[in-house]
C-alpha cells in the first residue's frame, strides 16, 4: 500500500495528474472517503492527467449516477451515493462495457465493495486537516 498526503485542493489535483500515469482503458479505480473528503477533486486531476482539457465540467455525479468526459481514452465518473441497493444496481450501471472503453472512476465505492470489478486500484482518503488530505492506494487483484 502507497501513502500520499496533500495539503491542498491544488495538491489534490497534481496527485491526481500523477496517478493519471498509471491508469489506461479498462482500469477501474474505487475511491472512498468521507462527504467531503475531496473525491471529486481526485477525479478531476486524474481526468486532466488523461488528457481531459476543460476541468470545469467535472463535478459530482451524485444525482445523474454517471458521467462521461472526454480525454485520451473516454473518463467515466460514476458516483454510487444515492443508489438504494448499490450492490444490485451497480451491475445494471453498465460497468462492463464503461471499462471496454475507457476508465472508470466510482465514488463511494465502499457501498458495493463486492459489486466492483477486479483487479482495480483501490483509493482511501482520510482528512486530516481543513484541506490536508492522506490517500491510501492499493491495488486489489482479482479474486479466483
Amino acid at each position: 500500500m502507497e501513502t500520499f498526503e496533500t495539503k491542498s485542493v491544488k495538491g489534490t489535483i497534481r496527485l491526481g495528474r500523477d496517478l493519471a500515469k498509471r491508469l489506461g482503458g479498462g482500469d477501474c479505480v474505487a475511491i472512498i472517503g468521507p462527504l467531503g473528503a475531496g473525491k471529486t477533486v481526485l477525479v478531476r486531476g486524474i481526468a486532466l492527467g488523461l488528457g481531459l482539457d476543460d476541468e470545469r465540467i467535472v463535478s459530482s455525479p451524485t444525482f445523474v449516477l454517471i458521467k462521461e468526459y472526454p480525454a485520451r481514452v473516454t473518463v467515466y465518473h460514476v458516483d454510487l451515493y444515492r443508489l438504494a441497493e448499490p450492490q444490485a444496481e451497480l451491475a445494471d450501471l453498465g460497468i462492463d462495457e464503461m471499462l471496454a472503453e475507457g476508465v472508470v472512476l466510482i465514488e463511494w465505492a465502499d457501498r458495493a465493495p463486492d459489486a466492483i470489478p477486479r483487479p482495480r486500484w483501490e483509493i482511501q482518503i482520510e482528512p486530516i486537516g481543513p484541506k490536508a488530505r492522506r490517500f491510501f492506494l492499493q491495488r486489489l487483484q482479482r479474486i479466483d
